[in-house]
């Protein structure tokens, strides 16, 4: 998986409704360090989002089933870290769906059994289930 990318688009979400929280950020920071990507790369990658004027996603091919469930956790994840969900980030997330191959509605489902603490939430297996019948044919 390009963990970059990964980052990239967390950070998307976390700008894309202009309030970025603390909460974010940390998780943001977990999860690049979590995978070996540097704090320096990361505040690269928030200062190219942060300066540009509309965010683009980026070409999302040749991903893995496990690399897309990835994808959409983190995402939704950190849609809710902060107890905030504004319209932007579900529709941010929505379109990022539909790039992996999803219908839009996989964000609501999901969302609805995962939360901002990795610790609460339903199992991996059931979140697999409910992306697999989500999917676009």
């Amino acid at each position: 998986m390009d963990y970059r990318t990964q980052m990239s688009i967390l950070i998307q979400l976390a700008l894309v409704d202009n309030q970025l929280s603390q909460t974010e950020k940390r998780m943001i920071y977990t999860l690049g360090k979590a995978n070996k990507i540097p704090e320096v790369e990361l505040d690269s990658l928030f200062n190219e989002s942060l300066s540009k004027k509309k965010h683009e996603l980026p070409p999302l091919t040749n991903l893995s089933e496990e690399d897309k469930f990835e994808y959409l956790y983190h995402l939704i994840q950190l849609m809710k870290v902060d107890k905030k969900v504004y319209l932007s980030e579900i529709k941010f997330c929505e379109e990022l769906a539909e790039r992996l191959g999803y219908k839009k509605r996989v964000v609501k489902e999901l969302s609805s059994r995962i939360f901002g603490d990795p610790a609460f939430g339903s199992s991996r297996d059931t979140l697999l289930t409910i992306i697999e019948k989500h999917k676009l044919i």
